[in-house]
């Protein structure tokens, strides 16, 4: 049984994660034309300036799962397809995010360092501003056990940053949660919850477009990449 502390708010499940079935049924036709424009690429194809994005992630059900838990404030900060395939087929040990996407780079305290992925900035935030996020992953296809569902630490989100080096012991004393999706799902997690995934042996696509969702400007000048 897990030892973790876990949060008593009423945002997002005491665990940190919660399955929407069939949210975004509706949205799969343009997603799945979104995926096939997209290389397939170890580690996620980081996502700015699709014109089919602001509509489907502002507006309609997938938003409206974001502002349950963040108020009708939230907004899509950043967007990632993955997709695991035969030919790209790969694993992402256990970890939190920890870093958030800008457009300028200014000198902020508690922001740093600083990184480039894909050409688009990241940061690493004050804790502070990834326990306000929410993540969703919309699931464009079925993800039994054997197609690298998610998998989730309960009660991890509720730990702060944790070292490298205690992530593994952490996990251990957490529990792991499996994330079953059937196409057209999404799933919800707090952004800090630790997480990870195993490569595919279904040997079939796994496609999922992950997205963070925050309800707050940053401060200092600092602006969200969006979307």
């Amino acid at each position: 049984m897990s030892t973790c502390i876990i949060s008593a708010t009423p945002v997002l499940s005491l665990d940190g994660f919660e399955r929407h079935p069939a949210a975004a049924r509706r949205a799969l036709s343009g997603l799945h034309a979104l995926a096939a424009s997209l290389p397939p690429r170890a580690g996620g194809t980081r996502l700015r300036g699709q014109a089919a994005l602001p509509d489907l992630l502002q507006r309609g059900a997938v938003h409206a799962i974001a502002a349950a838990y963040l108020g009708s404030a939230a907004r899509p900060v950043r967007a990632i397809m993955f997709d695991k395939t035969p030919g790209a087929n790969w694993s992402l040990g256990w970890h939190q995010d920890r870093t958030v996407a800008v457009r300028t780079r200014r000198e902020v305290d508690g922001f740093g360092p600083w990184t480039v992925k894909q050409g688009i900035l990241h940061v690493a935030p004050p804790f502070a501003v990834i326990e306000a996020m929410v993540t969703l992953r919309i699931h464009l296809d079925d993800v039994p056990a054997d197609n690298a569902p998610l998998l989730v630490a309960p009660g991890s989100r509720r730990l702060g940053i944790v070292a490298e080096h205690a992530i593994a012991a952490t996990v251990a004393r957490c529990g792991t949660a499996t994330c079953l999706a059937d196409e057209g799902d999404v799933w919800a997690y707090a952004t800090p919850i630790i997480h990870a995934s195993a490569a595919s042996a279904r040997g079939a696509h796994r496609r999922v477009l992950q997205v963070d969702y925050a309800a707050s400007e940053l401060p200092g000048g600092l602006t969200w990449l969006g979307v």
